[in-house]
């Protein structure tokens, strides 16, 4: 396989549980725990490899996705080895970063994002699982 492979695609909703039920009935995949990210400002679930993304409180980004596109797909992520590197590699081929360094995620795994100006109007995260 050449490139990065994708890891999730996250979906926003104002109702995460009510998200999680959907999910699993669309999919009957079970629903990871529910995880809180104050960090993100989110809390959050995955189901099969949909991220389910809720906002913490009306001031954090997913609140205002939410009130400028309502429900909806956020973002896709790709899975990297080396985080750091490709960060590197994006920003020299003339990506914007959201974030240079990596940040904690879900899963203590590391995340950075990539600006929607430079990728075709759409939110990517890049995602370096924990060992």
């Amino acid at each position: 396989m050449n490139g990065l492979p994708v890891d999730h695609i996250a979906v926003a909703t104002p109702d995460l549980e009510e998200a999680i039920r959907l999910y699993e009935r669309m999919t009957g995949a079970r629903s990871s725990p529910v995880e809180e990210i104050p960090s993100q400002g989110v809390r959050i679930a995955f189901v099969g490899g949909v991220e389910l993304l809720e906002p913490l409180s009306p001031a954090s980004t997913v609140a205002r996705f939410l009130d400028r596109n309502g429900p909806g797909l956020h973002h896709i992520a790709y899975r990297t080895e080396d985080i750091r590197s490709e960060l590197a590699r994006l920003s020299e081929a003339g990506f914007q970063l959201i974030d240079a360094e990596p940040r904690p995620g879900a899963g203590g795994h590391l995340v950075a994002f990539l600006h929607p100006r430079s990728t075709g109007k759409v939110l990517v995260e890049l995602v370096q699982h924990s060992s």
